[in-house]
């Protein structure tokens, strides 16, 4: 039995939240004692029962910007030192950061600690936060191929285990709808790329597109604009914001899945869900969505609506491609990705491959 204890900045419910809710259920099948510490709200209320949760303040920048940034920054530290001390009184055998936002507190607790990579270190500031906490890193498991890339050269061992979804699942028809609805899977937030969906989509008469997922309260002003675009001409009464739905009953719904993000993303589930239930896959080609599809969907550059018309184009208009990616995608899940199998990997990786003593 081993005494687990995760660490996360915060308590929304994204994609590596969920994560860590299966590494936290796993590790209680298997007998380990789990902690989870991090701030109260929806996450903690999605904990098993058996598992203890232990409360911090809330270590997320909340989206800051210009000068409101740098105090962000300054309330950022403060807020880490108090967890920080919170974490030192943890008892485990073995700490993990789920997060790269947690690892400052975690370094300051005097902790030695694993690392989970769910973010791209693509920005200055994530290399920075990096650098500082290697020390006391005894490793890091990133989960793809992309998020391990930058860490290397800071000096970090780390593997790589990449993520899963639920297998098997029914094939959603590669028969077009009526009218053909393209969607995406992901908060709406400004990096996901909603816009650049919006703006391709214009482009493409008759199309429609679904956006399912909900907005922090941060990104409100974001939601609003993105609902300003979809009420002029070239998309009115074409575009349809679902809120919070099952992956399963937004993909049942769709010709393709569209994961347009502008900044690189880890490991991206909603590429992993569509993959499942076959419906053809474009993403942006950076990040993990590149090494997840693995040549099973359409790959656009970043931030390019153009770019992302044409393969929607060819996606919605090709049927034998259609049928190609689709079996092709289920394929790859059922080899590489079924969460059966890449949840115990991932939670073996985390706590018994890179441990040390504390």
């Amino acid at each position: 039995m081993t005494e687990v204890v995760f660490v996360h900045h915060t308590s929304d419910v994204s994609g590596a939240e969920r994560v860590l809710l299966d590494l936290v259920a796993h590790g209680h099948r298997c007998g380990d004692v789990v902690t989870v510490v991090c701030p109260r709200g929806p996450l903690t209320e999605l904990l098993p029962g058996a598992v203890r949760h232990v409360a911090i303040p809330s270590l997320g920048l909340g989206g800051a910007q210009g000068l409101r940034r740098g105090v962000a920054a300054a309330e950022y530290a403060m807020r880490s030192a108090r967890a920080a001390r919170v974490i030192g009184r943890t008892h485990g055998d073995r700490h993990i950061a789920n997060s790269l936002l947690a690892l400052p507190a975690l370094r300051s607790s005097g902790r030695t600690f694993g690392y989970l990579g769910h973010d791209v270190a693509h920005r200055r500031s994530q290399r920075a936060i990096l650098r500082l906490s290697r020390r006391a890193l005894s490793g890091a498991v990133a989960v793809s191929a992309e998020t391990a890339s930058p860490l290397r050269p800071l000096g970090i061992d780390c593997r790589v285990a990449v993520n899963g979804t639920t297998w098997p699942v029914p094939a959603r028809t590669v028969e077009l709808g009526r009218p053909p609805v393209v969607g995406m899977l992901a908060l709406l937030t400004p990096w996901k790329g909603h816009h650049v969906l919006l703006d391709a989509v214009a482009d493409i008469p008759g199309v429609h597109v679904e956006f399912a997922g909900r907005a922090l309260p941060a990104d409100r002003g974001y939601t609003d604009d993105l609902r300003r675009r979809a009420r002029r001409p070239d998309l009115r009464d074409r575009v349809h914001f679902l809120g919070h739905v099952p992956a399963a009953t937004a993909l049942a719904r769709w010709d393709v899945a569209v994961s347009a993000s502008i900044a690189p993303e880890a490991g991206p589930l909603a590429v992993l869900e569509a993959m499942a239930h076959g419906v053809p896959t474009v993403a942006t080609d950076h990040g993990g969505s590149r090494s997840y599809l693995g040549g099973t969907g359409l790959l656009v550059p970043p931030n390019d609506p153009a770019a992302l018309a044409s393969a929607l184009d060819r996606a919605l208009g090709d049927m034998p491609l259609r049928r190609v990616l689709s079996a092709a995608s289920r394929e790859r899940i059922a080899e590489v990705h079924d969460s059966t199998r890449t949840i115990p990997a991932l939670y073996n990786a985390l706590v018994h491959d890179t441990a040390s003593d504390e």
